[in-house]
């Protein structure tokens, strides 16, 4: 998808702050950060969002999730905690058609959804 900003991040085309990568996810600190420790957490196939992922994709939103899990460590948030969000669809915040999720963590974060 040569339109595509996350696509461009994975084919090298747009610098960015990686910080892992292995065969299908790529990882790399937000550009405006919402806490101390904002990451986006992307596949580099290009899926443009939950709801049309197709049932060959379904085994990347694992590698999502234990790809955060690594770099929760990592990044010294593991035992206090974070957040892990990912938006779908225009209404539900996804601001790139490109499936990702942030991790979030360094701070209190707010008990909006409890």
């Amino acid at each position: 998808m040569e339109e595509c900003i996350f696509c461009k991040i994975v084919a090298g085309d747009i610098p960015a702050d990686i910080i892992y990568q292995d065969e299908y996810i790529l990882a790399f600190r937000d550009i405006s950060p919402q806490a101390p420790t904002h990451l986006q957490i992307i596949p580099k196939k290009h899926v443009p969002s939950l709801v049309e992922m197709e049932e060959v994709d379904f085994p990347i939103t694992a590698e999502m999730v234990k790809a955060a899990g690594y770099l929760a460590d990592k990044e010294g948030i593991s035992k206090t905690g974070y957040r892990l969000v990912m938006n779908c669809g225009e209404h539900g915040g996804q601001a790139v058609r490109h499936l990702h999720m942030h991790l979030l963590g360094g701070c209190q974060l707010s008990n909006m959804l409890g």
